[in-house]
């Protein structure tokens, strides 16, 4: 499992022009999910998200987790997370776990990040969506769980 942790002073999802997810401060979750990847996976990435550390306190030091400061997250399903672009220039997306094992995957990461105690909100799996981020910071974090 890949996720994209983007600090966000605000975000939203939009399908067929309708807004579906709207958070304030907090983080944006990009999820992308492979063939091997676990319920376990999807408890640990949400643990490390709830409790990393990108805002800051009241020193201004990155040193204050979600949790901390009352923020949201909004979780996007995200299988282009698992492209391959090393050959020619179309992207593979074999990596990319089909439908039917990413989507109860992403449900379950959204579920534990929700139990932590964070607010969360998500798109919808498999919709063509719009995604507006205001990236704050701009702060953007790679986690990966093997």
């Amino acid at each position: 499992m890949r996720i994209v942790v983007q600090r966000v002073r605000q975000a939203k999802v939009s399908v067929d022009g309708e807004t579906v997810a709207a958070i304030g401060p907090g983080v944006v979750v990009l999820v992308g999910v492979t063939h091997t990847d676990t319920d376990e996976a999807a408890r640990w990435l949400a643990q490390k998200v709830a409790g990393l550390r990108i805002f800051e306190d009241a020193e201004g030091k990155m040193n204050a987790g979600l949790l901390d400061v009352g923020g949201q997250a909004l979780v996007v399903s995200q299988f282009t997370l698992y492209a391959d672009a090393r050959r020619g220039r179309r992207p593979s997306f074999t990596d990319a776990a089909p439908p039917e094992v990413a989507e109860p995957l992403v449900r379950r990461f959204a579920e534990e990040l929700a139990a932590a105690g964070v607010p969360v909100q998500t798109g919808i799996f498999g919709a063509h969506m719009l995604v507006e981020i205001h990236n704050d910071g701009p702060v953007t974090i790679l986690l990966e769980r093997m």
